[in-house]
């Protein structure tokens, strides 16, 4: 079975904060969200009747479907952390395609801001007596991996920080963007070191926030009063230590990626936009790398130079500013990579970052890290 032109992104919606503190419930954030994306399609709760989640709901999603009053008759709940959200719409449109529900309503609400980097995974994970005893943090298990590129491909550090320059130029166009300042390649590698050899602009931002999209059937999608965003691809893969065997200087998205293209009956050189994964500037270099836009080893030359801004270069990524500088709520900022691609594809992103015909555009989440275990899944979506 294929997802090809089977499901619609019909509504959308990311919440305008980035630092909420105490002054609102998780639930309460998941149900601005919904309300949001349902508006934004033209639909209500009542039309709902399938609901995806990544875990960030309280109590998980029986409670939310309570919650919410939805009455639905599908739910799914994935959690691969940044990449979640890009399975689920994946699995949204499977669901759609295989008759289990017609209106899919995937919403996210996380505080960010609360947590802390230090990776705790409890009692009983299977790896935590081999890894725990080494006390890692999220940015030393990207670092291992950016260093290992560079020792591999002479990637430097100057190539890299055009990933942060690049979302820069188009966060100044995004009022909610937490960071609007535009930096220069000076500015990002002169800025402290935190984990050789990632810079502290080499790292994403941490918001809270959250967001909602709504996937629906075809019949439904040409009934709304939007542009039509047709999901015409979707692959999704983990890459783990494999027995010691490990590669850091490539991604799932070796796997995720073809398969999606192979879906989509699309090459990257028919992509206008891409939305990529940017937890760290090095998660950006690899994942172009193994999504097809370059040879392996030519990351770093292909971002350098502007060629990831809207309107200079051939590869527009993440015009509202990306994890970079824009959003990154919580660990799962895959669905605000889904968003951007949406409004690319509608012409509603911000006439500066705008791309031009913009008719074809890939959105790629990776969750875990580059240095241990992670999820990819890439997603090719259409204006029809």
């Amino acid at each position: 079975m294929t997802i090809k032109g089977k499901a619609c992104i019909g509504g959308i919606f990311e919440h305008p904060a980035r630092k909420l503190g105490n002054s609102i419930s998780q639930a309460e954030l998941h149900a601005q969200c919904s309300k949001g994306a349902l508006e934004d399609a033209g639909l209500t709760f009542k039309d709902v009747d399938g609901y995806f989640g990544a875990g960030d709901m309280p109590g998980g999603l029986l409670n939310m479907v309570d919650y919410l009053n939805l009455d639905v008759r599908h739910l799914d709940q994935t959690y691969t952390g940044g990449s979640s959200y890009v399975y689920l719409v994946a699995h949204a449109a499977e669901a759609i395609a295989a008759g289990k529900c017609s209106v899919a309503l995937l919403s996210l609400a996380d505080f960010g801001r609360r947590g802390t980097a230090v990776r705790d995974r409890g009692e009983g994970i299977a790896e935590q007596p081999f890894e725990m005893p080494y006390g890692p943090v999220t940015v030393n298990l990207y670092a291992m991996a950016a260093q290992r590129h560079m020792f591999e491909y002479g990637t430097t550090s100057e190539q890299l920080a055009w990933v942060k320059v690049a979302a820069s130029h188009h966060a100044q166009h995004n009022p909610n963007a937490l960071l609007k300042n535009v930096v220069t390649v000076e500015d990002v590698v002169n800025s402290p070191m935190i984990s050789d050899p990632l810079h502290r602009m080499d790292c994403c931002v941490v918001t809270d926030g959250g967001g909602a999209v709504v996937v629906v059937a075809p019949e439904i999608a040409k009934s709304l009063n939007k542009p039509q965003v047709r999901l015409i691809g979707a692959g999704e893969s983990p890459k783990d230590q494999m027995g010691g065997r490990i590669d850091l200087t490539y991604t799932g998205a070796v796997r995720s990626g073809p398969i999606a293209f192979a879906e989509a009956g699309v090459k990257p050189s028919d992509i206008k936009y891409a939305s990529i994964y940017d937890s760290f500037t090095i998660t950006v270099v690899e994942t172009i790398e193994d999504l097809g836009f370059c040879k392996k080893g030519e990351g770093g030359e292909f971002v350098a130079d502007g060629n990831l801004i809207s309107g200079v270069g051939s590869l527009p990524f993440n015009t509202d500013g990306g994890g970079m500088c824009n959003n990154h709520p919580g660990n799962k900022g895959g669905i605000t990579k889904i968003i951007e691609a949406v409004r690319q594809l509608r012409g509603e992103a911000h006439p500066e970052v705008q791309v031009r015909n913009c008719d074809l555009a890939l959105a790629h989440g990776t969750g875990g890290s580059l240095g241990t275990r992670h999820g990819s899944a890439t997603l090719i979506l259409e204006r029809a």
